[in-house]
């Protein structure tokens, strides 16, 4: 390989043969001068022209102008948007290959706690087209009628403007069109940079749809937004404002309620509510846990949103549910108290963050289920490790942060059993994961 113009602190253009890929997906290639570098949308075997900007913190990241001879490893990308829009980054590489690599993302994750021999089984595949929530960006640009709709483009702040998606449930996909035409008429006309963020959830109600901007929307724009509403058949139509504090969303017009079915019970869902990626990976994520608490009688639902676990672990124990949004646990405790339930179910609204689970609490339980956001739940595997619970079943969106606290489980005396990937994030770095853990004795002093 060659290099070009690289001297210290200026951009160069260098080949490079992709080696490997690193954590995000990214390849990773050798220069003539000895340093490794990162090539996003690189293949292992591919021989590219690269150019490379200065360093940043140590990590020098190349574009690849020029696929010069592919490797093995390389495939055709199914999204025309590949490449430019951030929301995939790995469709350019051979299935098997890009299986492999997931599942050794985890892997590896472990291994850097300590916990390289505990068996990862076979990546559960999730098909592409069925993600159901998709937070879209919109931004109006230069001209009055122009609205840009999609997401970042890799490392930038800059939209690009998408027509198609390969990772999105086909109804999801059929809004973008209508929502752009929308928002031309919402965003502020002559003011270039005017910009929205558009969450959608398909529920079994249909399509959940929050607008998020500066500005709350006039008397004509909510007449607009009811008639868009009616004509693309959405359940319900919210709003908020992204001023500080403004957290909940304010119904524009709801068409029919919106409800989504956890284990055959209907939950009535806030606005912007949170649900698993997929149908299809809910469903195994669910069956993971379960597997999981085997048959314990009595068991914490931590992190429990509105429902995913609890509904589904109450056929077979009484649940406690913990979750730290108010509307989210009282849709969880409302559809509690009117389903018909072979076990009760306790609803308790707690930051888990700042205040874990712990001792006397944890006493009550045999089995313990959390699943917290992406940076994981340091603390409560940290009270875990000093209680008596029989079953833990960690479940993440983070490998590092699963790890990590994986490690604190095992140091407080629990074995674990098994780790699952679930891949409902197709052509992502991103995986569901499901760990396993037994108590082996008595708790441990962290």
């Amino acid at each position: 390989m060659s290099v070009e113009g690289a001297g210290a602190g200026a951009a160069f253009i260098a080949e490079a043969t992709v080696e490997g890929l690193g954590g995000g997906g990214d390849g990773i290639a050798t220069l003539a001068d000895g340093r490794r570098a990162y090539l996003p949308y690189a293949a292992p075997g591919d021989l590219v022209l690269a150019t490379f900007a200065p360093a940043r913190g140590g990590k020098l990241t190349g574009t690849v102008t020029e696929v010069l001879r592919q490797g093995e490893g390389r495939a055709e990308p199914v999204c025309p948007h590949f490449g430019t829009c951030g929301g995939c980054a790995l469709q350019h590489l051979e299935d098997g290959l890009y299986a492999a690599w997931k599942r050794e993302t985890v892997i590896k994750a472990l291994a850097r706690h300590g916990l390289g021999e505990v068996p990862v089984a076979p990546l559960v595949r999730i098909p592409a087209a069925s993600r159901r929530r998709a937070r879209f960006t919109a931004r109006r640009g230069g001209g009055d009628d122009t609205v840009a709709i999609g997401f970042y483009a890799r490392g930038t702040h800059r939209i690009v403007d998408i027509g198609v998606c390969a990772v999105l449930e086909p109804g999801l996909v059929a809004l973008i069109a209508p929502l752009r035409e929308l928002l031309v008429h919402l965003l502020t006309p002559g003011a270039p940079g005017a910009k929205a963020e558009i969450a959608v959830n398909g529920t079994d109600s249909g399509l959940d749809v929050v607008i998020i901007t500066e500005a709350d929307p006039t008397l004509d724009q909510r007449e607009e937004l009811v008639r868009f509403a009616a004509a693309e058949d959405l359940a319900r139509l919210s709003w908020r404002r992204t001023a500080p504090g403004a957290t909940i969303p304010e119904t524009v017009v709801e068409r029919r309620p919106v409800r989504q079915l956890f284990s055959g019970v209907p939950v009535a869902l806030p606005p912007g509510a949170f649900l698993q990626a997929s149908k299809a990976g809910e469903a195994a994520l669910v069956e993971l846990v379960l597997d999981g608490v085997g048959e314990a009688r009595r068991i914490a639902d931590l992190f429990a949103g509105a429902g995913t676990f609890t509904f589904a672990l109450a056929g077979r124990a009484g649940v406690h549910a913990v979750e730290a949004s108010r509307p989210m646990a009282e849709a969880l405790r409302h559809a509690a108290n009117h389903a018909a339930l072979a076990h009760p179910i306790e609803v308790s609204v707690r930051d888990l963050m700042a205040r874990p689970l712990a001792g006397d609490e944890l006493a009550a339980f045999d089995a313990v289920v959390f699943d917290p956001p992406r940076a994981g739940a340091r603390a409560q595997a940290r009270a875990l490790g000093l209680s008596g619970v029989g079953r833990v079943v960690a479940a993440s969106c983070n490998a590092a942060s699963l790890a990590r606290d994986a490690r604190i489980l095992v140091d407080g005396g629990y074995r674990l059993d098994r780790v699952v990937a679930v891949d409902q994030f197709p052509w992502t770095p991103h995986l569901e994961i499901v760990a396993s853990f037994t108590r082996e004795g008595k708790a441990r002093r962290l």
